[in-house]
């Protein structure tokens, strides 16, 4: 298999699902100079978009090719970047169950971490047993639809507790900067396909899924790990883990109930505070990691795409290319970094509180992305060291603090604080909307966001937004709405593990993982550090004879 890199094709020519077939195969066959007959079979391994040049948009092909004569082509570009043999991606299990009567290894959690390292012991053969704490995702979507609408807020089923995790309520992203050698990344977007996502997710640059669609994948990924004999238990929190000579021996539940196990994955989500609280006493390792601390802000999707597309906009372009997204970063006088954070076209500001008397903002999309308005955490980083250096904890703490004082600001009803972006850079608070209305529910309550995050934040965030209006013309649109706050970035706790046996670096038997963890920071990386702490476990079961 050969993999040609570079093939560009005008945007002019494609329809919104990409090029046909036939305008691929004659670009290959340009390229490598062979006859028709010579081209076995191709498959588009990724396409990106090149928007470079007003009124020349490119879409940007990366093709794995099937030819005749493979070595002979590949010797005559031996010297060119862009033609390469294809690199060898496919998922090998690193280990199979033959001992039906081995422990059973527990996944707690069943967010994206938990869901693929349950998958990948289930289809290991080591049936599994997951603990979630949070519903079912059919039920749990009818409790954060009642948070939203009637601000009756459950604390163990909302958006950050129960099946799929927190990135069942978002943009469904699937891209991550993550280092990737032996393409886990390749088998979540296998998996995932399977399971009901758009074919596309394989290939195009910036997959995404949306929030509906993810609702149905999360349960026929349930569906496959029970048939391969894994065990789902939901509304089962666990309270304490039962350590002996510094090694795992078993779970408690809130209902009391004792499971033992030797390989327990924690998989908790960046919200499962109480259990990081648990396994701090308990004297698992824990430090503070950093995060970043902000707000929601909401622009009319119209204003983004005209900024992005430049010269190019057009009603055509925007059905080939969706709606436009944008990536921003701004280094502050003050030495702090204010960034652009899970941007959602065309998209909605969701309420993400999962501790009551607390306000917390996300952003979600669903796959269409033709909503109204465009939003974005606009967030700035902390570190331990320099914000919050007193404790493991003392970050989770700070989140806490913050949340409580938007809930206070917005009212103390689950609405969020609110201004507009005028009036915060000008510190006056804000009495009417204009012409953005937010989309966040139960909603928004407008006064002054400047009291709102500690000072530093606040400043880099007053110079951050005229900078982002440079890059994007309008970002600083008077009536642009700024909604908090937006604290939940990632976890601010890190379980640390061993780098080789991928287990708590002082429990042995506990293999910290995913977001909650701090190693992973969204979806698709969720899902590859599932992968790698399944096969850890799967590795270590298989030599207990």
């Amino acid at each position: 298999m050969i993999r040609i890199t570079e093939i560009k094709l005008p945007l002019s020519t494609a329809t919104d699902k990409g090029h046909t077939d036939t305008e691929i195969i004659a670009a290959v066959i340009n390229k490598l100079a062979i006859s028709a007959a010579d081209l076995v079979t191709f498959s588009i391994f990724k396409r990106g978009v090149d928007a470079r040049k007003p009124n020349a948009v490119l879409l940007v092909y990366t093709l794995d090719c099937e030819v005749k004569n493979e070595a002979k082509i590949l010797a005559k570009f031996a010297k060119d970047p862009h033609v390469k043999p294809a690199p060898d991606i496919n998922y090998r299990f690193v280990a199979k169950n033959d001992d039906s009567n081995k422990p059973r290894p527990i996944v707690v959690g069943f967010g994206p971490a938990g869901i693929f390292a349950a998958l990948i012991l289930a289809q290991s053969g080591f049936k599994p047993l997951v603990l979630e704490r949070g519903k079912a995702v059919r039920e749990r979507t009818k409790d954060t639809w009642d948070f939203w609408r009637k601000s009756k807020l459950n604390p163990e089923s909302n958006v950050q507790f129960g099946e799929g995790g927190a990135g069942t309520f978002s943009d469904g992203k699937l891209y991550s900067q993550i280092k990737d050698p032996k393409h886990y990344g390749r088998k979540v977007l296998q998996e995932f396909v399977k399971a009901g996502a758009q074919e596309e997710i394989m290939y195009v640059s910036h997959p995404h899924i949306g929030t509906f669609r993810l609702v149905g994948m999360v349960e026929e990924m349930r569906k496959t790990i029970i048939s391969l004999g894994g065990e789902i238990r939901f509304e089962s929190r666990v309270e304490d883990i039962e350590i002996e000579n510094n090694t795992v021996q078993a779970v408690v539940l809130a209902s009391g109930e004792r499971i033992a196990t030797n390989h327990l994955v924690l998989a908790v989500g960046h919200s499962a505070r109480d259990t990081f609280e648990m396994i701090h006493k308990k004297g698992i390792y824990v430090e503070a990691k950093p995060f970043s601390i902000g707000f929601r802000v909401e622009h009319p999707q119209s204003l983004i795409d005209k900024a992005r597309y430049g010269k190019n906009y057009s009603e055509d372009l925007l059905t080939k290319l969706g709606a436009a997204d944008y990536r921003l970063v701004h280094h502050a006088s003050n030495g702090r970094s204010v960034y652009s954070f899970c941007m959602c076209p065309g998209g909605t500001v969701v309420a993400a509180a999962s501790e009551k008397g607390c306000v917390v903002t996300n952003g979600m999309s669903q796959y269409s992305r033709n909503e109204r308005n465009a939003n974005a955490g606009v967030v700035v980083g902390i570190t331990p060291e320099v914000d919050y250096p007193a404790h493991p904890l003392a970050g989770m703490q700070l989140q806490r603090e913050l949340e409580a004082k938007a809930y206070t600001l917005g009212g103390s009803n689950y609405e969020a604080p609110g201004q507009l972006i005028g009036d915060f850079l000008a510190n006056v608070a804000s009495t009417k909307f204009g012409e953005v209305l937010p989309s966040y529910t139960p909603g928004v309550h407008l006064t002054n966001l400047n009291t709102a995050l500690p000072e530093f934040a606040i400043s880099a965030i007053h110079e951050a937004i005229p900078a982002f209006a440079k890059q994007i013309k309008g970002f600083d649109l008077p009536d642009g709405i700024l909604t908090g706050v937006e604290t939940r970035t990632s976890s601010p706790i890190r379980i640390k593990r061993d780098d080789e046996t991928l287990q708590s670096i002082n429990t042995k038997g506990l293999y910290p993982c995913g977001e909650g963890a701090g190693y992973a920071g969204g979806i698709l990386s969720a899902g590859v550090d599932g992968i790698k702490v399944a096969e850890a476990v799967a590795l270590s079961l298989a030599s207990h004879h």
